[in-house]
């Protein structure tokens, strides 16, 4: 018979059949007749005996030994070791020297306590605006268009709450409406933009908001980008396709992006002047102006666009709170603003171009208006202006294009002294930047 053989069980010793031998036929005894019946010779019954518990005992040794060697091997090799104590921070050193050692942090999955925490300071913005449109038949007729976004309370002072959303989110806007998280709503103004970093600030006068929808909402607490860890969880809220607030988690993925967007009225594309945060956290029209959050409730960023395509998934991006902390400062600090009518608007006294962000990079050139003719006797002129600067803001507040400019003007009227600042070309080809005070005409 041929050997057989259990394979190894982890709950069981090695083990291997025993050889089976064979059976003698006869009985051993002389039967012949009229011989006298010899007795049966002892065959050592006792040493036998002892020889077989003997080598049973020795199987046993063996089998146990063989056992626990295994058992000790596979712990080593494995890590299948328990000492019972789990939580031991392991003190093996891998071959380039590095020790082991365990997380100290939990990421779990419910944040519902971070959310309960921020969400008070969280606004839904709509912004609504009046556009000449041309008709099939040569016409124009006015159309109106609505814009969702979100905003973060970031402050008050005696006579305004103050709130930072992106720049997209109001541009072009002639009325802004907040509504807060009692769903209450009220008209908001914009108090300063900057179109360089997409950053706005916006106000709302504290006499229209009620007692209780202000004893329910909260200033939101803004926290340190500068130290963000790629992997570490992030939280997105914002009033995502207009429908609300709503939450949406992932982790920061990347830090210092560099990203360009493109604007959709002027088809313009420009690239972000902030080094953005990268998140997979879900990111959608209506989140822009939202807060990117860490676990601890604090706000790290600003959400202000999503990367889209076939062939991409997950990609959104903010703006870093520290890194447009003054800013935002900045700009709450300047005068509220409010449209004057269009006959009343003041002007410059020039005729520019825009130089976008990529552009500029291109040719070595600062981002903004290029100034390419002077109005005789115009604002400019008076104010020594020159062609071939570069106007990069009006009032502290950035302008990036042709279009932004104009749009910051519809807030001054005529006779009013607006304080630009420009970017005057050198013999070295570099530029300095100096200010100058123009009076509207």
């Amino acid at each position: 018979m041929e050997d057989q053989y259990n394979y190894y069980n982890p709950n069981e010793n090695y083990h291997y059949g025993d050889r089976q031998p064979g059976q003698a036929g006869g009985s051993g005894l002389n039967t012949e007749p009229g011989q006298p019946k010899k007795e049966k010779r002892s065959r050592r019954g006792v040493p036998k005996a002892l020889a077989v518990v003997g080598f049973a005992i020795l199987f046993g040794v063996v089998s146990s030994a063989v056992f626990l060697a295994s058992n000790l091997i596979g712990s080593r090799l494995l890590g299948l070791q328990n000492d019972g104590d789990s939580s031991a921070v392991s003190t093996d050193k891998i071959s380039n020297g590095t020790s082991l050692s365990t997380s100290s942090s939990v990421v779990t999955s419910d944040v519902s306590d971070v959310v309960d925490k921020v969400m008070p300071s969280i606004v839904s913005i709509t912004s609504m605006s009046v556009e000449e449109v041309q008709s099939f038949f040569g016409g124009t007729y006015q159309q109106k268009s609505e814009g969702a976004g979100t905003g973060i309370i970031i402050g008050k002072n005696d006579t305004e709450l103050l709130i930072v959303t992106n720049n997209h989110v109001v541009s072009g806007s002639d009325t802004l409406t907040v509504s807060f998280d009692d769903e209450s709503s009220v008209e908001a103004h914009i108090k300063g933009t900057d179109a360089n970093y997409d950053v706005a600030v916006i106000s709302v006068p504290l006499d229209s908001i009620s007692a209780d929808t202000m004893s329910q909402i909260s200033v939101a607490t803004l926290g340190d980008s500068t130290n963000l860890k790629v992997g570490e969880p992030a939280i997105a809220i914002g009033n995502a396709l207009g429908y609300g607030q709503s939450v949406t988690t992932g982790v920061i993925s990347a830090v210092n992006r560099s990203v360009s967007t493109t604007d959709e009225r002027t088809g313009e594309t420009q690239e972000s002047s902030a080094k953005l945060i990268q998140t997979d956290a879900a990111i959608n029209g209506g989140n822009s102006g939202g807060a990117l959050v860490n676990v601890n409730g604090e706000v790290i960023g600003i959400n202000s666009a999503k990367l889209v395509g076939t062939d991409v998934e997950g990609i959104g991006y903010a703006i870093p709170i520290s890194d447009v902390s003054d800013l935002i400062q900045n700009l709450m600090n300047q005068e509220t603003k409010t449209k004057v009518k269009e006959a009343d608007r003041g002007m410059i006294g020039i005729s520019g171009i825009s130089v976008s962000d990529a552009f500029s990079q291109q040719i070595e050139m600062p981002s903004g208006v290029y100034v390419i003719e002077i109005t005789s006797g115009g604002g400019a002129d008076k104010a020594g202006m020159t062609k071939g600067c570069i106007i990069t803001a009006i009032n502290g507040s950035g302008v990036d294009s042709m279009e932004a400019l104009q749009e910051q003007l519809e807030y001054y009227a005529k006779g009013e002294k607006v304080t630009l600042t420009i970017q005057v070309p050198q013999t070295n080809g570099e530029f300095k930047e100096q200010t100058v005070d123009v009076t509207l005409q």
